[in-house]
């Protein structure tokens, strides 16, 4: 791919409004992909928490685990939760742990593909040393601009 601009024009144009486009970008094919497998985001956040066998995540645990991750007005992880649960794909036990059921398990394999192929796919072209760069930049502007990046 091209540059929309050359760099000359290129270093005017506002950073805010390519973080947004490519924000909302990655966000909508994240979510549209995820339907295609019958996942909400958070649902696929709970799965990708609760997927392994050693591990136990309490219902508290991962709503605070996964806060920073939200927008604000979005609903709280609690309902993804009690989806998952209704689903069949979770289970919790009497100390509240989470864990995967047989069919969650068929599903978080599912979804670890599709979200590995979009990961694939949002990298083309990108090499890892340019990757990191962009990252490291957009952590300068969180701090520049006073803001706080949730860390995990």
């Amino acid at each position: 791919m091209h540059s929309s601009h050359p760099d000359t024009e290129l270093v005017h144009q506002p950073a805010g409004y390519w973080i947004w486009a490519a924000a909302h970008a990655i966000l909508d094919n994240i979510h549209a992909t995820l339907a295609t497998v019958g996942l909400t985001q958070p649902q696929w956040w709970i799965l990708n928490q609760i997927a392994d066998p050693d591990g136990t995540r309490t219902r508290q645990e991962l709503t605070s685990l996964l806060h920073g991750y939200q927008n604000p007005g979005d609903r709280p992880i609690g309902e993804a939760v009690d989806i998952l649960l209704a689903l069949g794909w979770a289970t919790e036990t009497d100390s509240n742990a989470l864990g995967l059921t047989p069919a969650g398990r068929r599903h978080f394999d599912r979804a670890s593909k599709v979200m590995d192929q979009l990961r694939e796919q949002r990298h083309a072209g990108i090499p890892d040393e340019e990757y990191v760069q962009t990252l490291k930049v957009l952590q300068r502007f969180t701090h520049n601009t006073g803001g706080h990046a949730w860390h995990h």
